[in-house]
């Protein structure tokens, strides 16, 4: 199935899971903006980086076009949210200032873009 004419160009946008990436990268920066000036190159631009690549990885999935990119990129997104899972556990445990209900939205979209990669492997059919 073709994932960009099945639903229109600029269809990532719809996704309810890109526009919660969305917001997590916002809540990422706005996290990181207190923690130590001296993780700038490190541990606050990793945590950047695996927040950023969630919404990203879903768009270039959608962009490709077909229902098998759109899950294997999913997949790439599932494994920067538990590399931002960790990253933000790493933080807590160096006292690094976190938001209690972040782990909590880190695993709903992972179940949510689990259930996305399941029905784009129906749709290969």
């Amino acid at each position: 199935m073709n994932v960009q004419s099945a639903a229109g160009p600029g269809s990532v946008r719809n996704l309810e899971i890109w526009r919660s990436g969305i917001e997590l990268v916002k809540r990422v920066y706005e996290i990181t903006r207190a923690w130590p000036k001296e993780e700038v190159y490190g541990l606050i631009a990793q945590t950047r980086r695996a927040a950023v690549s969630v919404p990203s990885n879903l768009a270039e999935g959608i962009g490709r076009g077909t229902s098998g990119e759109a899950a294997r990129f999913a997949h790439i997104a599932l494994g920067s949210l538990y590399e931002l899972d960790t990253l933000i556990e790493v933080a807590g445990t160096l006292g690094f200032a976190t938001d209690d209900n972040l782990p909590g939205k880190i695993t709903d979209l992972i179940r949510r873009i689990s259930a996305f990669v399941q029905y784009q492997h129906t749709q290969r059919c």
